[in-house]
């Protein structure tokens, strides 16, 4: 079968590739993309919007529950109904499925569901979901695979119906108790969440703390507001079997030779690449031995004329980081092609947020990272409570830090724990980029009351460490 040819073909519809294939469409140029299921991709089916809306979910629960304190009556006894968390989480993900099924056909791209596997170099063979065969090959060639939940080699765990972050989205009725492996980003905001709609949580953590990658101090401030919560935490041990009893109810052998017993185990231990049995190594795509895609910093892999981006070429595993992969290929196609200049993925800045309640916005360096790079670091450091607007919507839980060079007072770094950091943390993003120092954001003018005017306090000598 002679191949169909395109100016781009594009393997896997995530955020970056998605994007590219509609605007290169819309511009003119002949675009196929292949996606295997998930139109829109993981973020929009099984990751970021499902969560999240169930995330704020409960979030409404903890304030109706709290009504009174805002003046509220006649809200005693509220309790999440699975149902309607189900359907809210499925409304919201069907319209943003279809709204970008409208935009594929819209952009006039070739929009294919298959499964695609490489037979040629910049080729692929499709095979169809609704039945028959496609070979399409691209001048140029980018794979946006993604990553799915890794499920690592313990004993029992493949025979004991474990739930994932994917599969856990579509449970008919809420467990009374869960067991939690991993106490990372996606481990934590589970934790929190089901804490919040009535589950009895415990989490078991190989490492020493939640959150290994941040300070110490940013992760026993989290897990204090979780053993508070009602959370019950095991640090320093992790799963050595797992076994599901007669009743359904599920037994964890611990490291630490104890035993933890619930109705679920959720296993939250990272994401593997789904690059497996697409044939890239034939093509000569080199894999590193964790099977991510090798890519150099502009996102180009080791065979020509192919690129690769998103999770599975080892970018932060972040929809936005995904979306400037797109712009950095846009770039680079062009480039390729004479126009314009290259683009580069070193150096970005790339915020991130532990969407916990209260949340945690994290960008730059960490206070270990800044001292590891040989910083001289003066830190600032605040309780949520002195910032007047979270004392209006009674969110007072938190603490804003941030790791300043104590030689030039830039910006290096921060961990904003509290409510809307999400939102606070792009600020002091911006102030990064523009290499503002903190004097410059301290004196700022910013709308009180207001969350981000928190920065013109925490700046302030009030709250900056000798």
């Amino acid at each position: 079968m002679e191949p169909e040819e395109f100016d781009l073909l594009v393997v896997g519809g995530g955020k970056a590739g998605k994007s590219l294939a509609m605007d290169l469409a819309k511009s003119g140029q002949t675009v196929a993309m292949v996606e295997r299921a998930m139109i829109g991709g993981t973020c929009i089916n099984v990751a970021c919007i499902p969560t999240k809306t169930i995330i704020h979910s409960g979030r409404v629960l903890e304030t109706v529950r709290r009504a009174a304190e805002f003046g509220v009556a006649g809200s005693e006894n509220p309790r999440m109904d699975i149902n309607l968390l189900r359907h809210r989480k499925e409304d919201v993900v069907d319209t943003m499925v279809a709204g970008q099924e409208k935009l594929f056909t819209g952009s006039g791209m070739d929009f294919i569901l298959g499964e695609a596997k490489f037979v040629a170099p910049k080729t692929v063979e499709v095979s169809l979901n609704d039945g028959g065969t496609r070979v399409l090959r691209g001048t140029d060639v980018v794979i946006n695979l993604g990553t799915g939940p890794a499920l690592p080699n313990i004993d029992g765990l493949a025979e004991s119906n474990v739930q994932t972050s994917n599969t856990l989205l579509h449970l008919d009725e809420l467990p009374a108790s869960m067991v939690i492996l991993g106490g990372g980003y996606i481990g934590c905001e589970f934790a929190d969440l089901l804490n919040t709609i009535g589950v009895q949580v415990t989490v078991v953590q190989r490492a020493g703390q939640l959150l290994p990658r941040e300070d110490a101090d940013v992760a026993e401030a989290l897990a204090k507001a979780f053993t508070d919560a009602g959370i019950t935490l095991k640090l320093e041990a992790s799963a050595e079997k797992i076994e599901r009893a007669d009743d359904g109810t599920v037994t964890v052998s611990l490291s630490t030779g104890e035993t933890v017993t619930a109705e679920e185990v959720l296993v939250a231990l990272g994401r593997r690449p789904v690059t497996d049995g697409i044939g890239l190594e034939g093509v000569g795509v080199q894999l590193s031995d964790k099977g991510m895609i090798q890519v150099d910093d502009r996102l180009h892999t080791s065979a020509d004329g192919v690129w690769a981006a998103g999770d599975a070429a080892g970018s932060p595993q972040f929809t936005h980081a995904s979306y400037d992969d797109y712009r950095i290929l846009k770039a680079n196609l062009a480039a390729a092609h004479g126009e314009g200049q290259p683009r580069s993925t070193v150096e970005r800045l790339i915020p991130y947020t532990v969407f916990t309640t209260p949340e945690l916005g994290r960008v730059g360096l960490t206070e270990r990272q800044a001292r590891d790079a040989g910083h001289e670091v003066r830190i600032a450091r605040m309780p949520v409570s002195a910032i007047p607007r979270a004392r209006t919507v009674g969110q007072l839980d938190g603490e804003w830090k941030a790791v300043l060079d104590r030689k030039t007072g830039k910006i290096l770094g921060a961990a904003l724990r509290g409510v809307d950091a999400s939102e606070a943390i792009a600020v002091l993003q911006m102030a990064m980029i523009g290499g503002l120092d903190y004097i410059a954001v301290r004196d700022a003018v910013i709308t009180h009351p207001t969350i981000a005017e928190g920065l013109n306090l925490l700046f302030t000598p009030a709250w900056l460490e000798d």
